[in-house]
């Protein structure tokens, strides 16, 4: 069964937004993990509106499943995940004042930069994850570079799903093709939810993990955290 990474920086959002630790984001990561999640992800970014590195860091002692830490590569991150070592790293190309991810690495491009970041990290045996679209040279440079997995970045499916499924999948499809054929894992994660999941999962039957934030989170709103984290995990089956 592909594996379900519960991303809860809007958790972690809507705690910074009064200055408490209310909710309590550490007491969510161990819910999720109750209710079925088999990984836990975290995105701090620069100005830490919601995700922050000591949650990375408070998070590492407690997680009895893998936690995943998303980034751009700045030395700052890099030095916070060495020392928490997580299961994986995702590399992301967000800008630093971006609001969301919006686009995947340009892995020829940036191959040098990268290369050296992965060697980094796969010195401390972290395995490391780019974040890609479906770009065939892209997947096949982010093997070059020396990753373990991509996450295929699927806001385009998702925006087309309900019109185009059987079209939009087509590149995704050969995207994780290509990955495997290049002994990458896949990962796959942006705007992914209980509409379009089953289908995406079902194509790509080489998928290892998704990383679902915001459409969980919107959906715990009104279907409570653990029933939304096991249709979440149907979908998967």
């Amino acid at each position: 069964m592909t594996l379900l990474s519960v991303n809860i920086n809007k958790i972690a959002l809507i705690r910074n937004s009064r200055g408490t630790n209310n909710p309590d984001l550490i007491k969510v990561a161990l819910d999720c993990e109750r209710f079925g999640a088999q990984g836990i992800t975290l995105h701090p970014r620069p100005d830490q509106r919601h995700a922050r590195y000591d949650d990375c860091v408070e998070l590492k002692k407690i997680l009895t499943t893998e936690l995943n830490i998303e980034g751009y590569p700045t030395q700052n991150f890099i030095d916070v995940v060495l020392a928490v070592q997580p299961a994986q790293v995702t590399l992301v190309p967000d800008a630093p004042n971006a609001l969301t991810s919006d686009a995947g690495w340009d892995t020829v491009t940036h191959q040098t930069m990268l290369t050296d970041v992965i060697k980094t990290l796969n010195a401390r045996n972290i395995r490391t994850s780019l974040f890609v679209g479906t770009d065939a040279t892209h997947v096949e440079y982010a093997a070059k570079c020396g990753a373990q997995r991509i996450e295929l970045y699927t806001e385009h499916y998702a925006k087309n799903f309900i019109t185009h499924k059987h079209e939009v999948i087509l590149p995704y499809i050969n995207a994780a093709n290509i990955a495997t054929a290049n002994g990458l894992g896949i990962n796959a994660g942006h705007d992914l939810n209980l509409d379009n999941l089953a289908f995406f999962a079902q194509q790509l039957p080489n998928l290892l993990e998704v990383s679902i934030g915001h459409a969980l989170v919107c959906d715990a709103l009104y279907l409570g955290l653990e029933n939304t984290i096991q249709l979440y995990n149907r979908c998967l089956r």
